[in-house]
């Protein structure tokens, strides 16, 4: 027959394993559990998607001057990111609400860096930027006062 004191250390015990096993070993020892990744359909964690390069291209630009007079040209510099050695880019202005392109052109350098130059005519505040040809990647839009 069991005596008193044996009944309680395996009631004690079995108390104690099955606060072990809810709280888990981390929780009995005040530390906190890190949540496991979510498994997929593979019992895997989830691959991050990976930028496609058109989000990781990117162009700079800086106008040689604020204002120019109409028939005035201005110098566009600035570098790229994401793009080769070569790609062409070409100036646009903004006109009602599109972008269109200005017989201003330029390819990428060495260094990625590129230098075009625009000749404005319209007077006005002309909205401008430089686009990589044939992909979806353009520069902060910069601002000219064309008197």
């Amino acid at each position: 027959m069991h005596t008193k004191r044996q009944i309680s250390r395996a009631l004690a015990a079995g108390a104690l394993s099955v606060a072990l096993l809810s709280a888990g070993s981390a929780g009995a020892f005040g530390t906190e559990a890190k949540p496991a990744p979510s498994p997929t359909m593979s019992g895997m964690p989830k691959p991050k998607p990976k930028p496609s390069p058109t989000t990781m291209a990117s162009i700079s630009i800086k106008a040689s001057t604020a204002s120019v007079k109409a028939g005035e040209s201005v110098t566009f510099t600035g570098r790229t990111s994401g793009l080769k050695v070569g790609w062409p880019l070409v100036l646009q202005h903004q006109k009602g609400g599109k972008w269109i392109p200005l017989k201003a052109t330029a390819k990428v350098r060495n260094g990625s860096s590129y230098s075009l130059t625009g000749k404005l005519n319209n007077p006005g505040t002309e909205h401008l930027r430089v686009s990589a040809v044939g992909k979806k990647v353009y520069s902060p839009t910069v601002t000219v006062n064309v008197g």
